[in-house]
């Protein structure tokens, strides 16, 4: 128990360092866009009419506090991070936190129920794959798989909206319905976001489902294949329990390893999804801060936030993996 206690608080340490090294990449990247905050700003109302001086981007400079030393500002940022306080977005001066509000909580669970969703189906159709004979079946997943890795999310969201609005004369757009967008929370609104959330969540997760299938039936075909598990079938182990005590249990470490990645993955194709389906979630707003605003500011904020919530599901799979596989917990021990 000491040694993986051990094990789990040198996980964390990793993880909070690997946010700090993020921060200080996150923050760079921000100071390294030509002009700052101020300017940017201030060139923004001039563009509403505005007569800007050079006292005035002085003084604004100031007051955002972009005088200061570049390391006392970045860990300023990140105190306030940690904190969750990103201070205000660089053009629409509302403070960041308040201006995500509840939308990078929802892109989250939106991107972790695409997730759950690609493995709910990988896993057992994957295992399945890889254990059978027929070649009918192994094809037609083959066929599934590689069909979902070769049509873009954007493109099955299209041709699910267009056969809605021709056949149900509904474009099954946004997140909730009208009467709920500026609503307060409540159980009627979680049900309404239910009912529009699944579309988002099966398009994001048609591709992780493709991708997730083709790992795991690799893994377990070269499991399958190897010594430990035949020595098993001829003690006269067989059937479903060969396949999850043996082969599927030692396949499950790169797999769960993977599920980071894989959360990062979706929530880069969240964005252009949430374009074509008008979903005013944290994607949307990225795309907005990144292409068209240039608020790095808000970017930044969303970056730290979605990378933190990677670093969480990677210690959090580590800590599964060490109790999942023997493997990693004699490694603990030694």
């Amino acid at each position: 128990m000491l040694q993986f206690a051990r094990f789990a608080a040198t996980r964390a340490v990793m993880a909070v360092v690997t946010l700090v090294l993020v921060s200080l990449i996150v923050f760079s990247l921000m100071e390294l866009v030509p002009g700052d905050c101020a300017e940017r700003y201030l060139a923004y109302k001039n563009t509403q009419g505005s007569a800007i001086t050079l006292a005035d981007i002085e003084a604004e400079r100031a007051r955002l506090g972009l005088d200061r030393p570049f390391l006392t500002r970045w860990a300023s940022w990140l105190s306030g991070a940690f904190r969750g306080d990103f201070g205000e977005s660089c053009i629409l001066r509302v403070n960041i936190a308040q201006l995500l509000g509840d939308k990078f909580w929802i892109s989250l669970w939106i991107c972790l129920g695409s997730l759950t969703l690609a493995y709910m189906i990988a896993l057992p159709v994957g295992i399945i794959s890889a254990a059978s004979k027929n070649a009918v079946l192994n094809n037609s997943l083959r066929l599934i798989s590689y069909l979902g890795l070769a049509m873009p999310n954007f493109l099955l969201a299209l041709m699910v909206m267009l056969f809605s609005t021709i056949y149900f004369g509904e474009t099954l757009t946004g997140l909730f319905s009208p009467e709920y967008r500026e609503a307060p929370w409540s159980w009627a609104k979680f049900v309404d976001l239910l009912k529009h959330a699944w579309l988002p969540i099966f398009i994001l997760g048609w591709s992780a489902t493709a991708f997730a299938l083709q790992t795991v039936r690799a893994l377990m075909s070269d499991e399958i294949g190897k010594l430990y598990v035949t020595a098993a079938a001829a003690r006269g182990i067989y059937g479903r329990r060969l396949l999850w005590r043996y082969p599927a249990r030692h396949a499950l470490g790169p797999i769960v390893n993977s599920l980071g990645f894989d959360l990062n993955r979706i929530f880069n194709e969240l964005p252009i999804v949430a374009l074509i389906l008008t979903l005013t979630e944290a994607g949307s707003l990225l795309l907005e801060a990144l292409a068209r605003s240039n608020d790095q500011q808000l970017a930044g904020a969303i970056i730290f936030l979605l990378t933190a919530a990677i670093v969480t599901l990677n210690f959090a799979t580590d800590i599964l993996l060490a109790v999942i596989d023997p493997r990693v917990r004699k490694s603990i021990l030694r």
